[in-house]
């Protein structure tokens, strides 16, 4: 029979987890860290308990919007393409399922919902889901630099109010009977509201403003079925609105400024599409009594 020998009791032990051996320590308090508790340092590593501390006691960098700056995942734009991907996979193969949720001038001031579901969907014409992927695209960059620094509820409420911005563009500068869809709206909202986080930011504003120039000169010009009546609602939402959640660093409770703000401008721009929709319709319903 032969016995195992007994671990002399010196063996150093990870403290948050006692039955790992370690023989690596912190550089800062000096105690044993197991391989799950290290954490890399510009010498050695430091245990997680060190680097939290460290964490906590740090001064906390802040937006002009006044959002603690850190690494967060951009959970909002992940889920917006999620929704238009499922979007445009039901566009395919529900019946009506465009017609029940898509822009239209007519339907606005009825069935107001329209005005945000359109931003979900997508053309759907081509055999290849060109318009969808350049959206998405355009998502992906834009949202993943202004989410971080605005915060998750804000980004939404930018995406979410440009494309109702849109809507309300197009139904004031198009026909009564135009219809349309894209998210095109939120996505300039986006950039136009990280030009301004930009600007009180004290940096670069080149890169954006040429980004969103060609695209907006694009919509004007070469493109074909591209509603820039949209783009221009979604530029001077997200420029609102940039604008509001930036300037509110001298007031006190600046949470609840920009709830207060982003809830009197949906409603605006709400009660300005349905208004609309209504007056599209007294114009549709006279013509056709003309003719």
């Amino acid at each position: 029979m032969s016995t195992q020998p007994t671990p002399p009791q010196d063996v150093p032990h990870c403290p948050r987890h006692p039955d790992r051996v370690s023989y690596v320590r912190c550089q800062r308090c000096g105690r044993p860290a197991c391989p799950e508790c290290q954490r890399p340092a510009p010498v050695g590593v430091h245990c997680v308990d060190c680097v939290r501390e460290a964490q906590a006691g740090a001064r906390q960098v802040r937006s002009t919007s006044g959002v603690v700056i850190r690494a967060r995942r951009p959970l909002v734009t992940y889920t917006v393409m999620a929704l238009c991907v499922i979007g445009y996979l039901l566009q395919l193969f529900v019946p009506g399922f465009s017609q029940t949720f898509v822009e239209w001038n007519l339907a606005l001031g009825a069935e107001p919902w329209r005005m945000l579901t359109a931003g979900f969907l997508h053309d759907t014409s081509n055999p290849l889901p060109v318009h969808l992927a350049l959206n998405m695209l355009s998502l992906w960059f834009l949202g993943r630099a202004l989410e971080p620094v605005l915060g998750h509820w804000r980004f939404a409420a930018v995406f979410c109010l440009g494309v109702i911005g849109g809507s309300v563009a197009q139904a004031l500068l198009t026909d009564p009977t135009t219809s349309g869809w894209g998210a095109s709206g939120g996505i300039f909202a986006i950039g136009a509201a990280l030009l301004v986080e930009l600007r009180h930011d004290r940096q670069s504003l080149i890169s954006m403003a040429v980004v969103l120039g060609i695209n907006l000169v694009y919509g004007f010009t070469i493109g074909v079925n591209i509603s820039w009546q949209a783009h221009v609602g979604g530029l001077v939402t997200g420029l609102l609105l940039g604008g509001i959640y930036a300037s509110g660093a001298k007031v006190k409770n600046r949470g609840s400024y920009h709830v207060l703000c982003t809830v009197v401008v949906g409603i605006a721009l709400i009660w300005a599409g349905m208004s609309l929709g209504f007056h599209a319709w007294d114009i549709y319903r006279e013509q056709v009594y003309a003719s």
